[in-house]
């Protein structure tokens, strides 16, 4: 037993009760947005109390709030969720600096992997909304940025929360990455920028009017 524990073949057995028990509790879960950005945003700060902000008018609005788990910007936008009409999850990773689980969680998951979390992620929600952030903030960013490239997902609102944080990014995709051609004018499209929870709602709603007309109606009142 101890041999088979360290094979590979035990490695697919624990991603596949991942996959399997991240499907089962989330499968009911209904529109979802989910929110990214940086652990070490503390409480009181800018983009913390704005993520509290966001996820309180997502979760009144009816849309469940999908976050990594963690604290900053995940643990404000799970507080601002926790008891609002849409539930607050936490798909939390296993790694051994920066991440706990914070407590305003009402449907917490934990993972092993980062492939199987950011599957969950992708696979149950209607909108990614990036807060500023670090490495891992965004390579959720750029997973997404890549399905929605590739069109191996459908119209996704993929929002950039703080227009002063992302702008130098930005710049340089229009600076480097376009005219050395890596990159196509039209790919800026697929992101929107935001400063506030009334532009949220603004692209939700129009989301919403184009694509998905059964989804609620974003409201920040």
């Amino acid at each position: 037993m101890e041999d088979l524990r360290h094979s590979e073949t035990w490695r697919v057995f624990r991603i596949q009760s991942e996959l399997v028990e991240g499907f089962e509790t989330l499968n009911e879960l209904g529109p979802a947005v989910a929110i990214f950005g940086s652990s070490r945003m503390k409480p009181g700060s800018r983009y913390y109390e704005q993520a509290v902000e966001v996820g309180r008018v997502l979760a009144d609005s009816g849309f469940a709030v999908i976050t990594g788990g963690g604290p900053g910007i995940m643990e404000g936008a799970n507080k601002g969720a926790k008891g609002g009409k849409g539930k607050s999850v936490g798909l939390n990773i296993e790694i051994p600096v920066e991440q706990h689980p914070n407590v305003y969680q009402d449907l917490p998951l934990s993972f092993r992997y980062f492939f199987v979390r950011k599957l969950m992620f992708v696979k149950y929600s209607i909108a990614f909304i990036i807060f500023p952030g670090g490495f891992g903030t965004m390579d959720e960013l750029f997973e997404a940025l890549t399905l929605s490239q590739t069109r191996r997902i459908g119209i996704f609102p993929i929002i950039l929360f703080g227009k002063d944080y992302w702008k130098g990014m930005i710049d340089w995709f229009r600076s480097t990455l376009i005219p050395n051609g890596t990159i196509s004018p039209e790919d800026l499209g697929l992101i929107s920028f935001v400063d506030n929870v009334g532009e949220v709602c603004r692209i939700l709603r129009e989301h919403r009017r184009i694509y998905m007309p059964e989804m609620p109606e974003c409201s920040e009142e």
